[in-house]
């Protein structure tokens, strides 16, 4: 069948030496995309309105809205990856800080649930050091690169750490195009994919892991999709003490390697006032582990977002069904540590 699949030539398959760096994906605030965000700041305070509870009626930007789509076709259509550069947290609050990217998110799909916690705004803090049960963005370890479980993914940074915390992203398409040019023997077996841990955030008595594989690759109406999160496959096979056949591993390890590979790798530090959205479907993510300092006020804390597109790519049936679910459901009493018996590793960079 690896006959039939075709590279797929879209401006989503790009390689960090097409971009020219970070600039490449950024875009400067204008003053009048401030005085926009205050106006519409503004409107939700005077309602009343909590955060998490603003809608993209709240949150009006007409004065942008030319600007408002470009983004988002350049999320959905183009490179997959957006650096609004120049937001002036030093203006705001953390409170209104979150209230402005928030309102800005609903233009571009509705907030879901990040957690057992149903934290639609999450904060991205050091809250488990290097303990990597705590989830990612509660710990301060190294990952590896991956994709969430939501269409669109937003990262504004507040505070970034005393040292490290390197953002990292990659263009799926890209690693699909080198694999299938390079390595055409290992397509199947990433388009059959992989059953996925739930790490514990599965509903009460469900199995703990998918009830099917989640391809790798997909690809729906001239449409790529990437989904991996090999920290989550691994531990599924430690779950159902099951062995990885030797294809399924030589997939994993070929993925790993070009799509960490300084050829395919796109590094860059998130600034206080840049705020990130990708595809979460073309762009894997990452972040080198980081140190903060000892004073509250200074330790990073960058604030997330995942966003179920207004207008999201169609998705093939298997990735479909394990991405569509409106986020991970709030559960009493449950926080964001595993407590899982197997045990669980993050899964490190290639060397």
């Amino acid at each position: 069948m690896t006959e039939s699949r075709q590279r797929y030539d879209h401006p989503s398959a790009w390689r960090p030496s097409e971009l020219g760096g970070k600039q490449g994906v950024s875009i400067e605030l204008s003053p009048q995309h401030i005085d926009a965000f205050d106006y519409a700041l503004r409107k939700v305070q005077q309602a009343g309105i909590h955060t998490e509870d603003i809608t993209r009626d709240d949150f009006p930007l007409d004065a942008i809205a030319d600007s408002v789509n470009a983004w988002e076709n350049e999320i959905q259509e183009g490179k997959g990856l957006l650096v609004l550069t120049g937001f002036p947290v030093g203006k705001y609050s953390k409170e209104e800080c979150g209230s402005i990217y928030y309102g800005l998110g609903t233009h571009f799909g509705e907030a879901q649930s990040q957690s057992l916690l149903g934290d639609r705004l999450g904060h991205v803090v050091d809250i488990g050091g290097k303990d990597t049960r705590e989830r990612a963005y509660r710990n301060s370890a190294e990952l590896s690169l991956h994709t969430d479980a939501s269409d669109i993914v937003g990262m504004m940074c507040l505070v970034k750490a005393k040292r490290g915390g390197l953002s990292g992203y990659c263009s799926g398409p890209a690693v699909y195009n080198y694999i299938l040019e390079n390595h055409p023997d290992l397509v199947e077996t990433l388009f059959d994919g992989y059953i996925y841990h739930l790490f514990g955030e599965e509903a009460p008595g469900a199995s703990p892991v998918t009830d099917h594989k989640i391809a790798v690759f997909s690809e729906t109406q001239g449409y790529l999709s990437t989904s991996f999160l090999r920290s989550y496959i691994e531990l599924a096979f430690e779950e159902m003490e099951t062995e990885k056949t030797e294809l399924e591993a030589r997939a994993l390890d070929v993925f790993d390697e070009v799509a960490h590979s300084e050829e395919f790798r796109l590094d860059f530090m998130m600034e206080p006032g840049d705020i990130a959205f990708f595809n979460n479907y073309t762009v894997l993510h990452t972040r080198t582990e980081f140190f903060d300092d000892e004073v509250p006020e200074k330790r990073r804390h960058l604030l997330r977002l995942w966003l179920r597109a207004w207008n999201s790519r169609p998705l093939a049936g298997d990735i479909g069904t394990y991405k569509a679910r409106k986020g991970i459901d709030k559960q009493e009493g449950r926080g964001t540590y595993y407590t899982g018996t197997k045990k669980y590793v993050e899964s490190p960079p290639p060397n």
